[in-house]
């Protein structure tokens, strides 16, 4: 339970703010609610699997200190790429406007390219190297879905209207604390 719950609180403060929450709402003005939540869990399954598993394996090859110290630095680095924040190219923001396949699968497939190579992704990798798999990658995909589903729903309900900046300064000072706590851990060990 622990991966679980470590998991999902970084997974959805990584996600807050990230391209594929921009591309949630804007699937989401165009399909069902529910369509697109579940091509969402679909997609984010797929590559968060994948992630834990490579995750795991570097967890097995390497000692649990330099770990910790490597995953440290990694989260304050995916502090700082998201205090840079994220927008949608015109190209994938065409994408998700103009999709006329099926909806669940415009949205998977869409949502499976844009998280390879993610800051979400590679912080399931960074948590897989130490966590439980199975907690970590179910943790990761419930915190990924539950943040889009808050973009979505608030976008709605604040004509998409957020504060972006005050979200994105949240999320990066959380990630430079995950990553403090790694290196103390790290160096500790």
């Amino acid at each position: 339970m622990d991966a679980f719950w470590l998991s999902f609180a970084v997974i959805f403060v990584a996600e807050l703010g990230d391209k594929s929450q921009l591309m949630a709402m804007t699937f989401a003005t165009r399909y069902r609610f529910w369509t697109v939540i579940l091509a969402i869990t679909a997609a984010t399954s797929v590559v968060h699997l994948f992630s834990v598993a490579l995750g795991n394996l570097v967890g097995l090859a390497l000692p649990t200190g330099p770990i910790n110290i490597i995953a440290g630095v990694a989260f304050v680095f995916f502090g700082f790429w998201t205090l840079r924040g994220d927008k949608l190219s015109d190209e994938e923001e065409g994408r998700a406007l103009r999709s006329t396949r099926s909806a669940f699968f415009a949205v998977a497939i869409a949502f499976f390219l844009a998280e390879l190579g993610d800051k979400t992704m590679l912080a399931t990798v960074t948590l897989a190297t130490t966590e439980g798999w199975l907690g970590t990658w179910v943790g990761s995909t419930l915190g990924m879905v539950a943040a889009d589903a808050l973009a979505i729903g608030l976008g709605a309900v604040l004509g998409r209207k957020l504060p972006e900046k005050v979200i994105r300064i949240g999320a990066a000072v959380l990630f430079f604390i995950f990553g403090a706590w790694l290196v103390y851990e790290g160096i500790t060990a």
